[in-house]
């Protein structure tokens, strides 16, 4: 597997000191922070992302800092926690930490808020429910909506008074149902994370004037598959299909394999409304119970959707490939599609099965090649990590009524590798072309290097297992990796390596710095195949039409698009984290004072984490629950909390019996207790009655009378 970037050869972060950047400024000069002969009272300007804490004050974390800039809550200037703000900072001096005054916000994370509407005569505010400190906001009469006093609402900030009482003014969006405490929990979820809840106005008016008809006028601008059998896999409650496949025999006996996605840029052009609120969502959101679009209803499930017996204009990589699933020649470009038949994934798997069923031989085939194409990826480096996704069997109000946990199957794999692979090609193609000597701007897919921080304590912990790592090389890692991944299936450890060897790995993230994705085994990724729901992608097939047209633009701000998308992405998985999270405690708080088998899934000083095996259901033992038994301390290589006198050692991966005990929907927290084995309990005795003063000698023999005593 080779890798692009031979500077990033070694494993290992960079050691602090080499970074020239670090530390830079907006309009740098040169100097470090608190550095030179600059006097205290002057400032610099930084660019960064403001948290506020729960007590109010708030800290910027500006990338290449050491330490973040305080700022005081009279200094924030109407910027709000999460913002992207431009700061004035003083250097810190003496051990004292950098302090400044927000003067701008570059970009809101949020504009609407769920909160309390209090009602005066012609106006009204509405007092956030956030746990960051929001200020009120000022609604005037003619805004409330129908809203009435007392009822929680969805405001959204439409400006700022001016002055030293600077206060945000905004309106009543909607006012939210007190019974539906799901619905509130999910919105609520969303606006955390940046998400607004609906589509602006004028983005709607756009959408409503896009015409619905294809006209035959841009069907001859493209290559035309529809004599040609396409058909589309996705999940069974999917309304975005988004790519498709077509096959035919060619006359020299190999396939021509077409991977057909939506042509999502023909509808969304650079600088509507509509393009720029994709941008700012930049990701659709996944929640247990809705999806938040990143494009509206009539786009992204209707105008874009590949669905079956429609024609459709997409954007296409076609192959020519032996049977043996070998890469003969491809074909870039804009095409109009017709789907055949729109598949699930549980009725392909049943004909991969079953060798039986609707368009039987070119599924089976496909599938073959499929699976060549990953036993060569694995092969050439890729990680062959195992993935469970849980979903929940919700009734009509939202509440979790079952759990299902489900495994990736060939049917899967056989959409994933085809989609992996006009992603890379995709990738190689733009990555040879070159403007002035120079790469095209392009928002590429990378995954650097596991880091020798994170390598290293757990290479000595699987070698307790027996494996052993070559960290002579990144495609002996990985090497190591697949032959760890393939000994351990089935085994009692297997959950705890899979788990703690992710964690070892580097986030995967868009840049225009081309690395390679070290995860795949790729020298060249980005993501060409999701368009609907990914913004990156739309970027991607903007840069691939402009180079197939020979009329290239120069993206200056593809860098930051990138960086954008990247932060996005990371919102958009806390929000389906959070929703995950939130339906697991509405679901086992039916089950309070029942017991459950469990694997430890982390530990840290203050307790240890377990999920339920039969629900995948995840809540904490506090440390402070074990203190009748023993005192516990945390060994961080050993991924264990270990007693100081009995040495009983929780480590991830180990199984235990808990009892649910509480829970909180709304901090999405579960509480366990851990359940004594009868040696346990012995043990838990014995250290009472030291507590009490009574010797261990002692207070066995209680034990033991008392067992005599039932006897009888």
């Amino acid at each position: 597997m080779g890798r692009k970037n031979t500077k990033k050869q070694k494993t290992g972060a960079p050691k602090e000191g080499n970074n020239p950047k670090r530390g830079q400024r907006d309009g740098q000069r040169g100097s470090r922070p608190g550095g030179g002969s600059r006097t205290h009272s002057e400032s610099d300007t930084y660019t960064g992302k403001l948290e506020v804490t729960r007590s109010g004050m708030g800290f910027v974390v500006v990338e290449g800092l050491d330490v973040d800039i305080l700022v005081r809550p009279n200094d924030f200037n109407s910027a709000l926690h999460g913002d992207k703000v431009r700061v004035a900072a003083n250097p810190g001096h003496e051990g004292r930490r950098m302090q400044g005054t927000v003067v701008g916000v570059v970009e809101r994370k949020q504009n609407e808020f769920i909160g309390t509407l209090h009602m005066n005569k012609g106006f009204a505010f509405v007092v956030s429910d956030s746990e960051k400190k929001t200020p009120d906001i000022f609604v005037p009469e003619a805004h409330f909506n129908g809203a009435v006093d007392g009822d929680r609402v969805v405001a959204r900030i439409k400006d700022w008074a001016t002055g030293s009482g600077k206060r945000p003014i905004g309106e009543v969006v909607s006012v939210l149902s007190p019974e539906d405490r799901n619905d509130i929990a999910m919105k609520e979820i969303l606006l955390e994370n940046g998400f607004g809840l609906a589509f602006s106005d004028e983005v709607l008016e756009e959408t409503a004037r896009i015409p619905d008809v294809i006209s035959e006028e841009e069907i001859a601008k493209r290559r035309d598959f529809r004599q040609i059998l396409t058909f589309t896999i996705d999940p069974v409650d999917a309304k975005d299909f988004d790519d498709a496949l077509s096959i035919r025999v060619l006359k020299n006996g190999n396939y021509e394999i077409g991977v057909h996605i939506a042509d999502v840029g023909h509808y969304v052009a650079p600088d509507t409304a509509l393009d720029t609120e994709a941008y700012q969502k930049a990701t659709s959101v996944y929640l247990p119970d809705r999806v938040s679009p990143m494009l509206p209803e009539h786009i992204s499930n209707v105008l874009c959707s590949l669905r079956p017996h429609e024609d459709k204009l997409t954007f296409s990589a076609v192959f020519e490939m032996t049977p043996k699933a070998q890469v003969k020649g491809y074909w870039l470009g804009k095409t109009v599609i017709h789907s055949d038949h729109r598949f699930t994934y549980e009725d392909v798997q049943e004909v991969i099965e079953k060798q039986q069923g609707h368009y039987e031989d070119e599924l089976m085939l496909l599938n073959n090649m499929a699976q060549r194409l990953r036993k060569k990826r694995i092969e050439n480096g890729a990680i062959n990590f195992s993935s469970q996704e849980v979903r929940f069997k919700l009734d009509e109000k939202g509440k979790p009524i079952g759990i299902v946990v489900k495994e990736s199957k060939e049917a899967h794999q056989l959409i994933e590798e085809f989609m992996l692979l006009a992603n890379r090609y995709v990738a190689e193609h733009v990555s040879k072309i070159e403007v002035k000597k120079k790469p095209v701007p392009f928002a590429y897919r990378v995954h650097d290097l596991p880091s020798e921080e994170k390598m290293l304590p757990f290479m000595a912990f699987a070698r307790k297992f027996g494996h052993k790592f070559d960290m002579s090389s990144p495609e002996k890692i990985a090497e190591s990796f697949n032959k760890m991944l393939a000994d351990v299936k089935g085994k009692p450890e297997q959950h705890v390596l899979e788990t703690l060897g992710i964690r070892t790995m580097a986030k995967a993230t868009y840049t225009t710095e081309n690395v390679g994705h070290y995860g795949l085994g790729f020298d060249n990724y980005c993501h060409f195949t999701s368009p609907i729901r990914r913004y990156p992608d739309i970027l991607v097939h903007r840069v691939l039409l402009s180079i197939l047209q020979n009329d290239i633009e120069i993206d200056k701000k593809m860098d930051e698009k990138c960086k954008h998308c990247s932060e996005r992405e990371r919102a958009a998985m806390e929000s389906e984290r959070a929703g995950n999270k939130y339906k697991q405690v509405e679901y086992m708080l039916d089950f309070l004072g029942e017991e459950f088998d469990g694997v430890v899934s982390g530990v840290s000083a203050f307790g240890f984490w377990v999920e339920t095996v039969e629900h995948k259901c995840e809540g904490m033992v506090p440390v402070t629950s074990l203190a009748d038994y023993d005192e516990f301390r945390l060994v961080q290589e050993d991924y264990s909390l270990v007693g100081a006198r009995s040495g009983k050692k929780f480590r991830m991966g180990d199984k235990v019996r808990i009892k649910v005990v509480a829970g909180s929907l709304e901090k999405r927290t579960l509480d366990y207790d851990w359940v004594l084995t009868p040696g346990d309990e012995e043990e838990a005795e014995t250290r009472r009655a030291e507590k009490k003063g009574g010797s261990t000698k002692s207070a066995r023999k209680r034990k033991k009378k008392g067992e005599e005593d039932e006897d009888f």
